[in-house]
């Protein structure tokens, strides 16, 4: 049988007086005396009873939870780290506030909106977090015509006058290519997310601008939806071809690890015949054999920043852009000189 939930009235019948001054004891509000608040709130204990975030909300008071709204596949949060572990670290934020995270999956952005707008609308949330921007993303006008306290998670040039916890991709890319090409490659591909994603078109900008810095032709990018089926495709497409690549940077750990799965298939030996780079190291890039290569940073710190951003923003504070430090690249088994290099040697 379903347990009833406590009410107000209840308690009124247990303490033997009128819901209204129930409400004035639970509210702290004036028009009881100290003894009766003291006895009611005590009942209540006893009872317990939790206050209804509904209700509260159409009073005027607080949701006490924040949005994520995700427009990507549901199979690509289950598997991908990062998601997991920027939660994580908004949770540790939220938890401490007594704050719930709301979190749903869409398929385009004017579901995203909707979701933000009926949100918003029911004061079921008192914020939103903006994941994944694209160039001219229209959410950033549609939470601002809404009144609706949101940072942005991503590159400050795209938030408009939101907020944003960002880092420097541009860095990371230009640290990766720099390494590759001290270890002698001169044929590096790159396996992206979706080409409209804001922070792709950084890091494909910046892999231009690596590559022509350390002298090597311009590096082959192929655009996928962050799946390891999609990297698998596109690292066989990479490896068929007449000059395939001697190092390849997948845009996340799934897909690097898939391409591990396709080198075999075709025979090839990692970093013998191909150097790998994943970005964002994870517990995957670790496991697998061998170790991949990979950019870190500290996710979890940057979900438990974006959470404290937004809540210093929904109590009314000034919250300014906030640049985390840029992944930093840490080699592991999976790079090495290229043949021709060794060969030389």
């Amino acid at each position: 049988m379903a347990v009833k939930r406590p009410t107000m009235a209840d308690i009124a019948r247990r303490a033997g007086v009128s819901k209204v001054a129930v409400s004035y004891a639970l509210n702290d509000h004036p028009g009881v005396s100290e003894a009766t608040r003291i006895t009611i709130k005590g009942i209540a204990e006893e009872l317990g009873w939790r206050p209804n975030s509904a209700a509260r909300a159409l009073t005027g008071g607080r949701a006490q939870a924040v949005g994520l709204v995700v427009r990507r596949p549901a199979r690509t949060l289950g598997v991908e780290p990062f998601f997991m572990e920027f939660i994580s670290g908004v949770e540790s934020v939220l938890a401490e506030r007594s704050y719930a995270l709301m979190l749903q999956m869409v398929a385009d952005q004017a579901q995203e909106i909707e979701v933000c707008r009926r949100w918003w609308g029911e004061r079921r949330v008192d914020g939103v977090f903006l994941m994944d921007l694209r160039a001219d993303d229209g959410r950033i006008q549609a939470v601002q015509d809404m009144d609706l306290p949101a940072v942005v998670i991503g590159p400050p040039d795209v938030a408009g006058t939101l907020p944003a916890i960002w880092s420097d991709d541009a860095e990371s890319v230009h640290e990766i290519v720099r390494y590759l090409a001290a270890l002698g490659h001169q044929r590096i591909a790159r396996v992206a997310g979706p080409a409209d994603l804001a922070h792709t078109a950084i890091r494909d900008a910046a892999l231009r601008d690596a590559c022509r810095e350390a002298g090597l032709t311009q590096a082959t990018v192929i655009h996928t939806d962050y799946t390891g089926d999609e990297g698998a495709r596109a690292a066989r497409a990479l490896l068929i071809a007449r000059e395939r690549p001697t190092a390849i940077v997948f845009d996340n750990d799934i897909m690097a690890v898939a391409a591990l799965s396709v080198a075999q298939e075709l025979g090839l030996s990692i970093p013998a015949d191909l150097s790998i780079v994943a970005w964002d190291e994870s517990p995957l890039t670790q496991v697998v054999r061998p170790t991949l290569s990979a950019v870190t940073r500290d996710i979890p710190a940057y979900g438990a920043h974006s959470a404290t951003a937004l809540l210093a923003l929904i109590n009314g504070e000034e919250v300014g852009d906030i640049r985390e430090g840029h992944a930093r690249f840490s080699p592991r088994a999976s790079t090495c000189p290229p043949p021709s290099k060794r060969a030389a040697h």
